[in-house]
């Protein structure tokens, strides 16, 4: 019986990991495609390709992830994941349908804390803490400073340097900063399925603790993002790539580059699983701010902070719901 509910539960992450890919698809091409430096087809294919080498190449933030609440082990330690699992679902699909980019990791995360205080089960908020929430404020604030600075530094180098030529090369080097963006995405996004699914396994009783990374684990996370990522995410890229500013290349090599600089260092760094989607967003606000203040649309940037701030109580609502659900059919 409880192997069933692990397949179960584990197919659920890797539908997940799919929701995530074409949610966030968008987070890595949206720049490069509005800036006309990639095709949409294209940037697909090389944000898929990037999106599952990341998926090799770390487990700090899988640990995290996986650390984040104690299910304890049985039937309804997997009911608690899979209530997260789902919370996280929910969310994901009405954001997407609705455009909007909020964050896939903080629904998974806000899913599990749902799902573990419907249970009553334990959750570390000290992880919470100084893991989630507090790199979830820096890194948005990161990547606005940043991306403005670079953005300044810029316009600087190249203020004598002949317009169209300038932003034939920034098209070219779009093409690298899209491709490091796309490859943290995977280095970030993909491993936080990676923890749900470790944690799953140790709630099955399958795998005595969360510190071991199955091989086959990692490559089935990295191959449902990439799928979902190939997918797409149009609806989310036309809001970030052209609601928010219009990009010129520069602008978009700016927020790519100083968003990939965030990622890696919080994934490598700190083992944070921080937002693509707030990073990449917050930098292109930052490099679109140097041109005017007003030619950035704060009533739609207004929303994206809506959304998330909604993202976290709402997933752990929806997980809770999950639970409580999940929990009376199996007669828990």
């Amino acid at each position: 019986m409880l192997l069933t509910i692990v397949i179960v539960v584990v197919a659920v992450a890797l539908i997940f990991d799919y929701t995530n890919g074409f949610h966030d698809a968008a987070n890595a091409i949206a720049t490069s495609v509005s800036t006309r430096a990639l095709t949409p087809h294209v940037a697909l294919i090389l944000a898929a390709v990037m999106n599952f080498a990341g998926a090799f190449l770390g487990s700090q933030v899988a640990t995290t992830v996986s650390e984040t609440i104690n299910p304890g082990v049985g039937t309804r330690a997997l009911l608690i994941v899979l209530a997260g699992l789902v919370g996280a679902i929910i969310w994901n699909v009405i954001t997407w349908y609705f455009g909007m980019p909020s964050s896939s990791s903080h629904a998974l995360i806000g899913g599990l804390v749902g799902a573990a205080l419907a249970a009553q089960r334990d959750v570390h908020w000290q992880v919470i803490l100084t893991k989630v929430l507090i790199p979830m404020v820096l890194s948005p604030v990161a990547g606005f400073v940043l991306a403005f600075a670079v953005m300044v530094a810029i316009m600087w180098m190249f203020r004598r340097a002949e317009l169209q030529r300038t932003q034939s090369g920034f098209r070219l080097m779009q093409t690298v900063s899209g491709a490091a963006l796309a490859l943290g995405h995977g280095l970030q996004d993909a491993q936080k399925t990676m923890g749900v699914i470790v944690l799953t396994l140790v709630a099955g009783g399958f795998q005595q603790d969360t510190s071991t990374l199955p091989i086959w684990v990692v490559a089935a996370a990295g191959a449902a993002i990439a799928l979902g990522t190939y997918s797409g995410g149009w609806r989310i890229m036309r809001t970030l790539g052209q609601r928010i500013i219009h990009l010129t290349p520069a602008r978009g090599f700016a927020a790519e580059a100083t968003a990939t600089l965030v990622l890696y260092a919080m994934a490598l760094g700190a083992g944070a699983p921080v937002s693509t989607t707030h990073t990449i967003t917050a930098a292109i606000v930052g490099s679109g701010a140097t041109k005017r203040i007003s030619a950035v649309r704060w009533g739609v940037a207004r929303q994206i902070v809506l959304a998330w701030v909604l993202t976290f109580p709402a997933s752990a609502l929806m997980a809770a719901a999950a639970y409580v659900v999940s929990g009376w059919i199996a007669g828990l």
